[in-house]
């Protein structure tokens, strides 16, 4: 099984970029979106059903703003849209999937603001979702998405001018230490021990071309699938968004 994600920082952009050549080409059998920023009605038919797919979004209230979706082939025995943080839940972060053999969730964490301006409503987020999964470990998991944080010094370009910075704070970074301690696994880490590889480039100074990224995107998978995994990726030749995919074959 394949499972890809990708922060897409609007959909209708790639859309107009060739996305569902993309998404035939990708030929996963899950697909997690974040930063779709489109509502119900601005849905092109094939984009709100395309080829081969279910689809299943979970729209942010503000327009033009945030929001989630997810593709899939085999359809889920249930699915959730809410975290129980009344912002987050407004702002179209999380769609949970239930399957028979797993349970899917796609997540967009807040970005914390460059001023840390909403750095408390992050952090309040991620307690909300610590506190799920510690309900849900000993369960079949797979916890995709935006986590909006550089975990460790190798997983950004420019570590010491970003000390201090949103998205790599010590309360952020402890955020990640507190998924790990819960028996999840970054599974990129298990297959690639090195430098060098991200998922998000700023926008200015040539900075995707110079590799002057971040590794904020991540795929966790709980104690019980880590023997299951097979291979973990990032495809940052994908261009499109300020992100790239990423994704995991179990």
């Amino acid at each position: 099984m394949k499972i890809v994600s990708w922060n897409v920082n609007g959909i209708r952009a790639v859309y107009r970029k060739n996305f569902l050549g993309w998404l035939e080409k990708t030929n996963a059998d899950i697909v997690c979106l974040q930063e779709v920023k489109i509502q119900t009605e601005q849905l092109p038919p094939d984009l709100a059903n395309p080829k081969n797919y279910y689809s299943f979004f979970n729209f942010a209230n503000k327009k033009g703003y945030s929001g989630v979706a997810v593709y899939v082939r085999k359809k889920p025995l249930s699915i959730e849209n809410k975290l129980g943080v009344e912002r987050f839940d407004t702002e179209g972060r999380i769609l949970k999937l239930k399957f028979p053999k797993f349970l899917l969730i796609n997540i967009y964490l807040p970005h914390g603001g460059r001023q840390k301006e909403n750095l408390k409503y992050k952090l309040k987020a991620y307690q909300q979702l610590l506190n799920y999964l510690k309900k849900i470990r000993n369960k079949n998991i797979i916890l995709i998405g935006d986590f909006n944080v550089a975990h460790q010094e190798i997983d950004l370009a420019r570590p010491n001018s970003n000390k201090n910075n949103i998205m790599f704070t010590p309360k952020e970074r402890k955020q990640i230490d507190k998924i790990i301690e819960f028996g999840f696994a970054d599974s990129f880490r298990k297959f690639h021990k090195d430098n060098g590889h991200y998922t998000w480039w700023p926008y200015a100074f040539n900075a995707r071309e110079r590799n002057l990224g971040w590794r904020i995107d991540y795929a966790f998978i709980s104690k019980s699938l880590a023997p299951k995994i097979k291979n973990a990726f990032i495809l940052d030749k994908v261009p499109g968004s300020d992100h790239c995919p990423i994704g995991i074959e179990i």
